[in-house]
């Protein structure tokens, strides 16, 4: 190996940061004496890596529902641990032949956290919520295109009727449409003051939102399904990855997520804790405002040469200390309708870069900005533009909490870029497609007509095959086209106390403590 002198400026650039990670992420990982609970066998302290600014599940952003939908509430359909569909809400369904008439069965007998008995009302209610340009939803989107209207021929009936056929309505159904109560949200006085009061049917109910600390939640005795183990479970806002491995470490909390990648190998080896390692199906990449005519990245032959100009294979190394995979396009390759692990990513390739930098127009590069969120290291952001400098791209890095952050990314103005994962919301890709590709989508700035032709006649097919096809040939469209900047699949790992009874979502970064608690 070629000493740090005579490296490349990239290669040395890499070599620094593999340094100076294991400096901030190496922690003496030494068993527990303690394994008790972090407060009680009662409750369940979870330190998480960003901070739950809103928990009104229709306008949430993706992290906040993430972290608190399976939590505080209940939808018509949910996902089990390893993404399957099952019932939750509706005890059934019947749909049209037409696939244009969804008929829903509810379950009797639930009632909502403040007592109110739910009803087909309710759900009509949540859907009309959502779709309501006002309420400002990020779910609307999926949703608005395909819906016509609701029925409720009793209470315990509720009927959509779609405008065309949606091969993933029922995973929509799982993944967006929460259920809150008509009667207590219309009588509070402004929109925002549901988050500040969330009330739901799931099997945990909210206690206090400390904002930028901890959500507090208390186990609902009347939930109509399993109750968690626990009593309590205290969410803790953790942001630095060093900070929260150590927290779990003394004892003061019981779960962590978001563990240091240097750190996982020591950690499968202490008896004390368990480490789970769960890929996530999320393209973590860097999103372009590419239809911005005056930014460079508006030209391909920019966006393919920043693709060229990182090497994915050394960054997962030894940035991310092997915890990931290339990434080829916006689709994760471990979905299994329309995922295409046979499509290439990206070769490292800087000669190319530069060459196509300068067909593009800048033979000396150019100067941008880039937006790296708290929750990813600062160090990946920092080595990506290590390798664009060696093309003649400087990239200011700015780097904002994650509250700050979301706040721009939902708006559109975390331009030029940023750094971004796509989380697998509903195990469907469409999910990713018309969030962050289509032009109406809540997180992207791109446009492809094509991708636009294609969407139109994958999204009301429900054959599998046929919309594995599609799915394929637009996800090679996304990587041809560099709709972004492909970095690596994303992995979550988290770490727990022995002694805690949980399991990861598997396939999502969807947090779900419906049956946590203590041997």
């Amino acid at each position: 190996m070629a000493s740090i002198g005579t490296q490349s400026p990239a290669a040395r650039l890499l070599s620094v940061v593999v340094i100076a990670l294991s400096c901030w992420w190496t922690t003496s990982i030494q068993a527990a004496s303690d394994r008790a609970p972090a407060v009680d066998r009662d409750t369940v302290v979870v330190a998480i890596n960003k901070a739950i600014e809103n928990l009104d599940v229709h306008m949430a952003g993706s992290g906040d529902a993430s972290r608190t939908a399976f939590q505080l509430y209940d939808a018509l359909y949910t996902f089990d641990l390893t993404g399957r569909l099952i019932p939750n809400l509706a005890t059934a369904h019947r749909v049209s032949p037409d696939g244009l008439t969804w008929r829903f069965t509810l379950r009797p007998g639930v009632r909502f956290h403040n007592g109110d008995r739910l009803t087909s009302a309710d759900v009509k209610f949540s859907m009309e919520r959502i779709l309501n340009p006002e309420t400002r939803s990020s779910r609307r989107p999926a949703l608005a295109p395909v819906m016509d209207k609701v029925e409720t021929p009793d209470a315990q009936t509720v009927v959509f009727h779609l405008k065309q056929p949606d091969g993933a309505f029922l995973n929509k159904m799982a993944g967006y449409l929460y259920v809150v109560p008509e009667k207590y949200t219309k009588g509070l006085a402004k929109l925002e003051d549901f988050s500040r009061a969330p009330v739901g049917s799931g099997p945990w109910k909210f206690v206090e939102n400390r904002v930028g600390e901890t959500v507090t939640l208390e186990r609902f005795d009347g939930y109509w399904g399993p109750k968690p183990k626990a009593k309590r479970l205290i969410l803790r806002v953790i942001d630095e990855p060093s900070t929260r491995l150590n927290a779990l470490i003394t004892g003061e909390v019981d779960l962590a997520d978001g563990i240091p990648p240097t750190d996982v190998e020591k950690l499968r080896q202490n008896t004390a804790f368990d480490v789970m390692v769960n890929p996530v199906s999320s393209p973590l990449h860097i999103r372009l405002y590419s239809n911005r005519p005056e930014l460079p990245v508006s030209k391909l032959e920019v966006r393919q040469a920043l693709n060229y100009a990182i090497d994915q294979n050394a960054i997962i190394k030894n940035v991310l200390y092997g915890l990931g995979e290339p990434l080829a396009t916006y689709f994760s390759k471990h979905y299994p309708v329309g995922g295409d692990p046979t499509l290439k990513p990206y070769p490292y390739d800087p000669d190319k870069a530069r060459a196509l930098l300068k067909a593009a127009g800048y033979p000396n590069g150019f100067s941008t900005k880039l937006y790296s969120p708290v929750g990813w290291p600062k160090e990946l952001a920092e080595v990506i533009a290590g390798y664009w400098s060696q093309i003649g791209v400087q990239a200011e890095i700015q780097r904002l909490d994650y509250a700050a952050w979301t706040r721009l990314n939902n708006t559109h103005k975390s331009d030029p870029m940023t750094l971004t994962p796509f989380s697998n919301a509903i195990f469907d890709l469409s999910s990713t497609l018309q969030g962050a590709v289509l032009k109406t989508g809540n997180w992207s700035d791109y446009y492809n007509p094509k991708v636009e032709e294609l969407a139109a006649k994958v999204l009301p097919i429900s054959d599998p095959v046929q919309r594995g096809r599609l799915f394929k040939e637009i996800g090679k469209i996304l990587h041809d086209d560099a709709a972004a900047i492909y970095i690596t699949e994303e992995v979550t790992v988290f770490a727990k106390k022995k002694g805690l009874k949980w399991g990861a979502l598997r396939g999502s970064v969807n947090l779900n403590f419906r049956d946590i608690g203590w041997n």
